[in-house]
């Protein structure tokens, strides 16, 4: 009932926030007569406030159109390889007609994301990508909104989470050979999970794993979240945080944990802090400080942006992550697509490289949780395990930020150049399509290559000439 109020709610707020949008320019547009009212400036920033405050956030885009190798500009193309009931392996496709580039760009290391599914959109990771996108062929996971899931698609558990992982992972290695994989927060411990199921079978795993930021160990220097988490039943979360979809979304009926709920949390952690950050945004609307309030813009554009998550995946990662701790303690089960149930064993990996990354003033995950992922994978021999603690950097700075790009970046680049082979296997763009065809994805529109092929494509006479997909 509770999400259908505030559905009610959002709609009547709308119509009022377009009018503010509205009121706003008309004392701020300098060819308004409203314009020269005493205090137009004031009455045009108090406008715009309430605006923000009671508009709907969409999902943000990448909007990544080109990024800089080198000095020489490289088109990006951002398609979704393949598309799944609650998920999209995302992809940004780098061109260019600069020959030395393209030499360069081909052959360099494969990187698959894994974003968050914590409440924001993967777009949190933008500034990652953007970087990464330098000097890595770069795949990302974005996790799509609960309440655009049709129920015929079925539900969301933590076990499908782990087996899309394992998926993505087969499809790149399909493509090129093998990649490298970096998790975010919450998904260290899916990644970990679906890294160490494929050494437990036998299959290939990742070059190597980074993992910044996460949960692995939630009992090591608790924060506010993890607490929330660990004091509260699960049947708390059950009947506290979990409701129906409304009749007007494609996931009408679907149970969520609705991502207006989780928003508020977040606020909710830090309220003086953002009350304060809308009072600076409204006195720079004033004194005209247009850089500043764009900033403000951009960042709580992102920020107020959130998806509803499947109540099945969120319950079962409470209880498994932050109350039993089944990482930890080796009790975890993990079911496959052929219902086949499997113990998770991070010992069993044994070919796969470890870096791991905290920040210093981590306050989503305390000191020691990500690093205790060492302890665990005691296959990986001590050589080939790195960590790092980010000085000074917040959960946030240690992959969005100056500190992301001058501090924990080189290294990771480095981490990940020192493990990557210098011929990586050439395969068939067959195997692409197989990949593909296994992992239910559209065919796409062109064979991928594989890392040591070239094509040429784009609309124009000079790249049909000289382009090549990086």
């Amino acid at each position: 009932m509770l999400y259908q109020i505030y559905e009610t709610q959002r709609s009547l707020m709308e119509p009022f926030a377009d009018f503010a949008q509205a009121a706003s320019k008309l004392f701020s547009n300098p060819l308004s007569p409203f314009n020269q009212v005493p205090m137009a400036q004031r009455l045009s920033a108090g406008y715009d406030l309430l605006y923000r405050l009671g508009k709907d956030y969409e999902k943000p885009t990448f909007d990544i159109p080109s990024v800089d190798v080198d000095g020489v500009g490289v088109a990006i193309h951002e398609r979704v390889e393949v598309n799944k009931p609650f998920c999209e392996l995302r992809r940004f496709k780098r061109f260019s007609d600069d020959p030395a580039t393209l030499t360069k760009i081909k052959g360099q290391p494969v990187v698959l994301i894994v974003a968050p599914l914590s409440g924001h959109y993967a777009t949190l990771l933008r500034d990652t990508v953007r970087t990464m996108l330098k000097d890595h062929k770069v795949y990302i996971t974005d996790w799509k909104n609960a309440r655009l899931v049709p129920l015929e698609d079925g539900e969301f558990h933590l076990d499908d989470y782990v087996n899309y992982v394992q998926e993505f992972i087969r499809y790149l290695q399909g493509i090129y050979g093998n990649c490298h994989v970096i998790s975010v927060c919450q998904p260290t411990v899916p990644v970990l999970a679906a890294v160490s199921l494929m050494a437990s079978r036998g299959e290939t795993t990742p070059l190597t794993m980074t993992m910044m930021g996460g949960p692995i160990d939630a009992r090591k220097s608790p924060t506010a979240v993890n607490n929330l988490a660990m004091n509260r039943s699960f049947e708390w979360f059950e009947n506290n945080v979990i409701y129906r979809v409304p009749d007007n979304f494609p996931g009408a009926g679907r149970r969520v944990y609705p991502g207006f709920l989780q928003h508020t949390g977040f606020v909710a952690m830090n309220p003086d802090r953002h009350a304060n950050s809308h009072y600076d945004y409204f006195k720079n609307l004033i004194k005209g400080d247009d850089a500043s309030a764009e900033a403000h813009r951009k960042f709580y554009d992102e920020y107020n942006a959130v998806l509803d998550m499947d109540a099945d995946y969120y319950l079962e990662t409470i209880k498994t992550v932050f109350q039993d701790f089944q990482l930890v303690h080796g009790t975890w089960d993990v079911r496959s697509p052929e219902g086949k149930v499997e113990r998770v064993r991070p010992q069993d990996i044994k070919t796969t490289a470890l870096f791991t990354v905290e920040g210093e003033l981590d306050d989503i995950s305390g000191s020691g949780q990500t690093e205790a992922a060492h302890d665990l994978c005691t296959g990986i021999v001590r050589k080939e395990q790195r960590h790092l603690e980010a000085k000074g950097a917040g959960h946030y700075g240690i992959f969005s930020g100056r500190r992301w790009r001058e501090i924990v970046y080189p290294q990771v680049k480095a981490f990940i150049l020192e493990h990557q082979p210098a011929q990586p296997a050439a395969h068939k763009p067959a195997a692409s399509k197989a990949a593909a065809t296994r992992s239910g994805a559209a065919a796409p529109a062109a064979v991928e290559p594989s890392a040591a092929t070239t094509v040429t494509a784009a609309p124009t006479a000079r790249t049909r000439r000289a382009a090549r997909k990086a």
